[in-house]
C-alpha cells in the first residue's frame, strides 16, 4: 500500500508540471494510471476503515447485551470477508496487462458439427460469465456452422482485469456427451480452441510493418433485407509473415471494422512473442511442451457421468450445469493461484 502512495504521489506531481499536456497520449495514459492507484488505494483504505468501525461496534458489544447489535455485528463482518477475499484474488492479478480488457476467440476442432455446436455452447458461456462480473461483451466476428453452431467466433470483453481473468481460460476445451446431431445417439467427443489476449489499445511494444499487411474488404454477412450491406464494410487482414489472420465484420463502417482487427492484431501478436519466449524459457529448464490441440486444459464430461475437470490445477466440480451457465469463478481461482505458486 505504501508503495502504490508513494506512486500517486509521484504521479501527482507530474501531472501538475508545466508542459504536462504538451504529449496529450503519454499525459493521458498517466492520467489513467493515476486513477487506477486511487482507486485500488481507496478500495483497501474503506475497507480499513470498516475494520476500525466493526471494532468499535464489538467494544459496545461487549459492555451491552443488545441481539441486534451482534446480528449487525454478524452481518457486516461477512460482508466485509467477502470483500477481504475479492481484493486479495485480485492479488494474484499481478500481470503487466491483466487489467486490460481482453479478446476472446473460439475455434471449432475436430468432431465436425458438434465442435460447431460445442464452440456455440463455450461462447454463450463465457458471454454468461461476462454478465455475472459486470463485464461488457461485444462479438467482434464469427461464422457460422453448415448445420449448426460456430466454426468460429471473436469477442472483445470489457472490464476491470478482464484478461488477467480470462487468460485461464486460454487452450483445448473438450466435450463428452450423447449427441444431438447422431440419429443413434452415441457418445461423442468434440474439441474448441480458446484464444485469450488483452486488448492493447496502446501503440506499445508491438512493431507491425504496414508492407506485411494484406487488407481486404468485402460484404458482411448476415440477415437480409433491409439490413444487408450494401457495401463492402467488413476487413480481413493477413499479417503475411506470420500468416495470423484476423477480421471484422460487425461494425457498420470499414474504417471502424478495419480499427477493431488491426487491435486484435496486436493482440495476437503479442500473444505469439509471449508463447515464443515462453518456449525459450521452457527449452533453457530442459523442458518444452508443445503448445497444439494435444495439450487439453480442461474436460466437460456429460456422458456416461457429469463433470467438469480442469487438467493443469486438478479441480472439479459435479456441477456441470452452473459451469457452463458461466460459473467459472472456481476454475479461474485455482489457475491463478497455481502460477503463483509456480512463479
Amino acid at each position: 500500500m505504501a508503495e502504490k502512495e508513494e506512486e500517486i504521489t509521484k504521479l501527482e506531481k507530474e501531472s501538475a508540471a508545466a508542459g504536462f499536456w504538451d504529449e496529450p497520449e503519454t499525459a493521458q495514459a498517466t492520467m489513467q494510471q493515476l486513477a487506477s492507484l486511487r482507486e485500488e488505494v481507496d478500495v483497501w483504505r474503506e475497507l480499513a476503515s470498516r475494520v476500525s468501525d466493526l471494532q468499535g461496534l464489538l467494544e459496545l458489544a461487549a459492555t451491552d447485551d443488545d441481539e441486534t447489535m451482534l446480528d449487525e455485528i454478524t452481518a457486516e463482518t461477512e460482508k466485509v470477508e467477502a470483500e477481504l477475499s475479492r481484493l486479495e484474488f485480485r492479488l494474484l492479478l499481478s500481470g503487466k496487462y491483466d487489467q486490460n480488457d481482453a479478446i476472446l476467440a473460439v475455434h471449432a476442432g475436430a468432431g465436425g458439427t458438434e465442435a460447431q455446436d460445442w464452440t456455440e455452447m463455450l461462447l454463450r458461456m463465457y458471454l454468461r460469465w461476462a454478465e455475472s462480473q459486470g463485464f461488457k461483451a461485444e462479438i467482434l466476428d464469427s461464422l457460422a456452422g453448415e448445420e449448426a453452431g460456430l466454426k468460429t467466433v471473436t469477442v472483445e470483453v470489457s472490464g476491470p482485469y478482464a484478461y488477467g481473468y480470462l487468460k485461464a481460460e486460454r487452450g483445448v476445451h473438450r466435450l463428452v456427451r450423447l449427441s444431438p446431431f447422431d440419429f443413434s445417439h452415441r457418445r461423442h467427443t468434440s474439441f474448441a480452441l480458446v484464444e485469450v489476449w488483452p486488448d492493447l489499445t496502446e501503440d506499445i511494444e508491438v512493431d507491425i510493418d504496414p508492407s506485411d499487411l494484406k487488407i481486404e474488404v468485402y460484404r458482411s454477412s448476415g440477415p437480409g433485407g433491409q439490413h444487408m450491406q450494401k457495401n463492402a464494410t467488413a476487413v480481413r487482414i493477413t499479417h503475411l509473415p506470420t500468416e495470423i489472420v484476423v477480421a471484422c465484420q460487425n461494425e457498420r463502417s470499414q474504417s471502424r471494422n478495419r480499427e477493431v482487427a488491426m487491435k486484435i492484431l496486436r493482440g495476437r501478436l503479442y500473444d505469439l512473442e509471449l508463447e515464443e519466449q515462453e518456449k525459450e524459457r521452457s527449452r533453457l529448464k530442459g523442458k518444452h511442451v508443445e503448445a497444439g490441440w494435444g495439450n487439453q486444459i480442461r474436460s466437460y464430461v456429460l456422458q456416461p457421468y457429469r463433470m467438469v475437470k480442469d487438467l493443469r490445477t486438478g479441480h472439479e466440480t459435479a456441477n456441470t450445469e452452473a459451469v457452463l451457465d458461466g460459473h467459472l469463478y472456481d476454475f479461474i481461482e485455482a489457475y491463478l493461484r497455481m502460477m503463483v505458486g509456480e512463479g
